[in-house]
């Protein structure tokens, strides 16, 4: 896995959480999570903090409480969001987890994706499978080459579907793929990412 990473994925829900805390217990990085909205009581890095102890947790530059897109949270509470190549921590390993998919808006003009192509992070597409997701899945992988990135890694969440999956394969292909096994977030021990070859 490379040192650098940006966890993206099809959609909000789909476990980018999940995911980014297995990535960081099974590879050492860091967590960050630039923009958070909602409850932070209950924040994604408390959740990666509570599933992988031993992942050192960087504090996000945005904590906003408004549970809406990152765009229209910051807008309610009287802020504008500017993620820059600059604002990632100066950390050797550091996994950035973004927020719904990669055209969720950060402000009038930006979005996640734009994000993406300024500070030369390496994507990593959680994908879980649904009525819905092939199509959500190949949008989003060909944004991402339209913007001139190839190299990805996908995260297949949950449990295998092995025809979905090659539709995708067939039209994209990732420089690494792991699966994350089934988890219910009541288990205890999170699981690590298993390579596929």
């Amino acid at each position: 896995m490379k040192d650098k990473v940006f966890v993206t994925g099809i959609g909000t829900g789909i476990g980018k959480t999940v995911c980014a805390a297995a990535l960081c217990k099974t590879f050492g990085h860091a967590y960050w999570k630039p923009v958070q909205c909602g409850d932070l009581e209950q924040s994604d890095a408390l959740f990666v903090k509570q599933h992988s102890p031993e992942t050192d947790i960087l504090p996000e530059a945005y904590r906003l409480k408004t549970p809406q897109s990152p765009h229209l949270a910051a807008k309610i509470e009287s802020t504008t969001i500017q993620l820059t190549k600059q604002l990632i921590p100066d950390h050797p390993r550091c996994c950035i987890e973004g927020a719904g998919g990669l055209m969720v808006p950060l402000n009038d003009e930006e979005t996640f994706l734009d994000f993406l192509i300024a500070s030369r992070l390496h994507p990593v597409v959680v994908i879980r499978h649904y009525l819905g997701s092939i199509n959500h899945s190949l949008l989003t992988l060909q944004t991402l080459k339209e913007a001139g990135i190839e190299d990805f890694t996908i995260i297949w969440n949950g449990a295998e579907n092995a025809s979905s999956e090659s539709a995708i394969l067939r039209r994209f292909t990732p420089v690494a793929q792991f699966r994350m096994p089934e988890w219910d977030h009541q288990q205890s021990g999170l699981p690590l990412l298993n390579p596929l070859d």
